[in-house]
């Protein structure tokens, strides 16, 4: 892939066309054709360390913004469910960064351009090298902009937020008040079954809402009964 091309998917153009070349070079590439360079410039492995660093502030300050009523242990495990290799190899696909990084022969021969632990330490080199490029004011945007719709797909990060817990805090907040939850029906095949759970506060309904288990049908409930009444 041309490197005007990754610029585009990026949405961010380098001024210093030679930083974003060194974020897409490995440490193989380097040792068998760069031995005479320092080893600040030899590869992408210092600039990996710097991007790990840089996304886990941005995404934290996404996750801030996004979950005001997380506590710091729900915030940590939705990072780490975002801030990841699988996560982070994943998005590297979809900048088609396997076209681009520079590998040593033995590495490109044995498919090194599409194993996770490469692509996703490349792709945090590329942050940080947008970082040193532009800045924080522009690695932010391109942070937001690639990861928007991963966010999208699901905002709430539900397997990694416990609703009940920010429903009953801000319930008790409020109003002193704790929720309860209420099986409505159980319905279908004992492989297949779905429970429809009532989620209520002083007798009086919230939400209801319906999962493959009473837990998940308790957690999309509470979900529920936060969007609906606009807590």
């Amino acid at each position: 892939m041309s490197l005007d091309r990754l610029q585009g998917r990026l949405g961010y153009t380098f001024g210093d066309r030679r930083i974003l070349l060194q974020s897409l070079t490995h440490k193989s590439f380097g040792h068998e054709f760069f031995q005479e360079k320092p080893i600040a410039l030899r590869d992408n492995e210092r600039l990996e360390f710097l991007g790990d660093a840089i996304l886990d502030v941005i995404i934290s300050d996404i996750l801030l913004e996004a979950f005001p009523n997380a506590n710091e242990g729900q915030l940590s495990k939705m990072r780490a469910a975002v801030v990841n290799e699988k996560t982070l190899a994943q998005i590297a696909r979809v900048l088609e960064l396997q076209e681009s990084i520079q590998l040593g022969k033995g590495e490109a021969q044995t498919g090194g351009n599409e194993k996770s632990s490469i692509l996703s330490s490349t792709f945090e080199a590329l942050i940080a090298a947008v970082y040193l490029d532009g800045g924080f004011n522009a690695v932010y945007p391109v942070v937001r902009h690639i990861f928007a719709p991963l966010f999208a797909e699901e905002p709430e990060l539900m397997a990694f937020y416990d609703h009940k817990t920010q429903l009953q805090e801000i319930l008790q907040a409020r109003w002193k008040i704790t929720p309860t939850y209420h099986m409505i029906e159980a319905k279908g095949p004992d492989h297949a079954k779905v429970f429809d759970i009532e989620v209520r506060i002083n007798g009086k309904s919230l939400a209801a809402a319906s999962g493959s288990s009473k837990k998940e049908a308790e957690q999309n409930a509470a979900r529920a009964a936060i969007l609906t009444v606009g807590l």
